[in-house]
């Protein structure tokens, strides 16, 4: 049985499933300010809950020239600007100890990337800070792993995380995603969302940068619905093609809605 706690405005575990949405990077200002105001507008006009999401700095590129973002405290006080003029709760993707502190002063819920899911230190200091965490589950990890990742934040004082389900690595560049990871994982009480379009991720599949079949982030997404998740995570961009980061990946803002649709109709046919 999962507890319930709420980040924000947003209920987690409570039966009813919110979406974290929004672009991979934090390209630059005018644009956040654009994405997060459609999809908050989409979400109210849905009635779906809503955390806006965009990482100040992608720092696991695939090359060393690949685009990162503005950093982390030009990124947070995007971030919170954001948060708290359209009253909507932010989260984004924090690397270290001082970057857990810095960006827990403006988001809602501090993202532990995949790559440092196991990394106690940070975890600890996520814990610290009293925000909510969401550790996204290493494509190295078996779902069953995630009980020593839940038992180090409870060590730690921290009871309001969520863990996110990203695909298992599945020989070179390519990933696949287990729907019964996402049953396991709630089966231990801890909250658990899908990351749609990580999940289609070709990693480092186009030699410099990182490829991907974003065509079926919504098919995953359906059937991870179908299995009873507590949240969906999908990259959303205005204009995937041109994105800084995981273009190939992302849904397109012109599709998203249709998707939440399809997502919410799944929800309501299974509650019936």
């Amino acid at each position: 049985m999962v507890d319930s706690f709420t980040i924000q405005n947003v209920e987690v575990g409570g039966g009813r499933p919110f979406f974290i949405l929004g672009p991979c990077g934090l390209e630059s200002e005018e644009f956040a300010w654009e994405m997060a105001r459609a999809l908050a507008e989409i979400s109210s006009r849905l009635d779906v809950p809503l955390l806006f999401k965009a990482s100040y700095d992608k720092a696991n590129r695939t090359a060393i020239d690949s685009y990162r973002g503005p950093g982390v405290k030009a990124g947070c006080r995007i971030l919170g600007e954001i948060g708290r003029e359209l009253g909507i709760p932010v989260t984004t993707d924090i690397h270290t100890a001082e970057e857990a502190a810095l960006a827990a002063e403006h988001v809602d819920l501090l993202q532990v990337p995949a790559f440092l899911c196991r990394q106690t230190d940070l975890l600890e200091a996520c814990a610290a800070t009293g925000r909510a965490v969401n550790v996204k589950k290493g494509q190295f990890l078996a779902p069953w792993d995630c009980t020593n990742i839940a038992g180090k934040l409870r060590s730690f004082g921290c009871e309001r995380f969520l863990i996110t389900e990203r695909g298992t690595t599945f020989g070179y560049n390519n990933l696949v995603a287990d729907m019964r990871s996402l049953y396991w994982i709630r089966q231990e009480g801890i909250p658990v969302i899908f990351d749609a379009t990580h999940s289609v991720q070709r990693p480092g599949g186009l030699g410099g940068t990182t490829g991907g079949d974003g065509e079926l982030a919504p098919v995953l997404a359906r059937a991870a619905m179908a299995t009873g998740v507590d949240g969906i995570f999908m990259e959303t961009h205005s204009n995937p093609p041109e994105a800084l980061s995981d273009g190939p990946n992302q849904i397109s803002l012109e599709q998203i809605e249709a998707v939440l649709i399809s997502l919410m109709k799944i929800h309501r046919a299974l509650s019936s």
